[in-house]
């Protein structure tokens, strides 16, 4: 009876086991699209308040919703069994994702208890999560400890800060938001102890990569409805959509070009690392898809604030630009590629000052003019690239001819 119930229930499959690599399920692609629903949500917010206040909450929001999706990856990609359970357990927090989505319309004035309750439902959830791990396999309890333990303080201060004034709710979240990214490193010590090697997976890298993209794709949505929502579209418009579109597509070849099929260093703090450096990487790609439609709006309804609009999506860019050159940094390439990374490292580091700074002088210089000097830099980057991978295949192909000959 129990390899029965074992069969069709499917407890979490254990951390020990061993697994060839793996391809990501249709379930894990299902549930990457309803927290991209809410990322999308909290772009908009940002588009409707492009200012500090705004940047402020959005990174906030980002953060936390990034650290429930990737604790849920997490979860699938270590304990995810084919039974019911694993389908049952993504459910529940979809819907608390999704509940989510919908509280970041509320009014002001209950804007912060309606998306605080919903915190406290997603992160009581992913504490349950990493404690029922525990009960169905004792060999991972004692790494689940830091983590249950994290995760439950910070579900209390979430509760807690329901009840207290609203002048110290800031600093009660940002506690909770540092607790919650914590117990990896409390877990450091305790998988040294244990001498066990635990490096991030090809599987969640791909899954990685797999939510990065989607992300691109709210930025082309970005473009086309900010452009759709003008009344007069006219060929300065049209320049402007079409700059739009290439700068996303050379942000996105810039980025699979030099991350995309690459493993993750060996090690479980380079993997963290890793998977924390994508939080700067998709909060700033996300930052430049919600400000196209503010820039597009200002070419033709004056906009006193335009300056800052364009300093946070040139901001955007940048940031975009040193968090792909930091995760460059967590990757394995082959020893041909160590002096063209290098190369491309300080290109990396170059442009995103250039486009930062050149954006903040730019003053009233048109917006498809400043755009095409964005695109010009990226292209500049991508030529780099390309001309680097052309280089070295054509002395790997030489080197195999040779040793053909030979």
């Amino acid at each position: 009876m129990k390899s029965n119930y074992n069969i069709w229930w499917g407890p979490p499959k254990k951390f020990t086991t061993e697994h060839e690599e793996r391809k990501i399920s249709w379930l894990e692609l299902f549930y990457d699209l309803v927290y991209v629903i809410v990322i999308s949500r909290i772009t908009h917010h940002l588009a409707v308040h492009p200012d500090v206040g705004g940047i402020i909450n959005y990174v906030y929001l980002f953060a936390m919703i990034y650290w429930g999706w990737f604790n849920g990856s997490e979860y699938h990609d270590l304990h995810g069994s084919p039974g019911i359970r694993t389908r049952f357990m993504t459910l529940w927090q979809m819907m608390a994702v999704a509940a989510l989505a919908v509280t970041l319309d509320s009014p002001p004035e209950l804007f912060i208890a309606r998306t605080t309750i919903c915190f406290s439902f997603l992160q009581g959830f992913i504490t349950y999560l990493w404690w029922s791990v525990g009960i169905y396999d004792k060999n991972h309890r004692r790494l689940s400890v830091p983590y249950v333990t994290c995760y439950f303080g910070a579900f209390i201060m979430l509760i807690t800060s329901l009840y207290i004034p609203a002048g110290y709710k800031p600093v009660l979240f940002t506690i909770i938001l540092l607790v919650n990214y914590l117990p990896p490193f409390l877990n450091h010590r305790r998988l040294q102890a244990s001498n066990s090697d635990f490096s991030l997976s090809m599987s969640m890298v791909e899954r990685l990569g797999l939510f990065t993209i989607i992300i691109f794709g709210e930025n082309i949505l970005g473009v086309v409805n900010g452009i759709a929502a003008l009344n007069n579209i006219n060929t300065a418009t049209w320049l402007c959509f079409g700059l739009g579109i290439l700068i996303v597509f050379a942000l996105w070849w810039i980025f699979f070009a030099l991350i995309a099929d690459r493993e993750c260093r060996h090690g479980f703090l380079m993997g963290q690392t890793f998977i924390f450096l994508f939080i700067p990487t998709l909060a700033s790609l996300g930052m430049v898809g919600a400000t196209f439609s503010v820039l597009f709006a200002a070419t033709q309804q004056a906009n006193e604030h335009i300056q800052f609009v364009r300093n946070i999506w040139a901001t955007g860019i940048g940031v975009f630009l040193l968090s792909v050159l930091g995760t460059t940094k967590m990757l394995i390439y082959p020893s041909d590629y160590d002096r063209s990374k290098k190369l491309l490292q300080r290109t990396l580091l170059t442009a995103s000052i250039t486009i930062m700074l050149l954006t903040s002088v730019s003053g009233d210089i048109p917006l498809q003019y400043l755009m095409l000097l964005v695109f010009t830099i990226l292209m500049i980057i991508i030529i780099l690239i390309t001309r680097s991978w052309f280089v070295i295949q054509l002395k790997l192909i030489a080197g195999e001819e040779h040793s053909e000959h030979v």
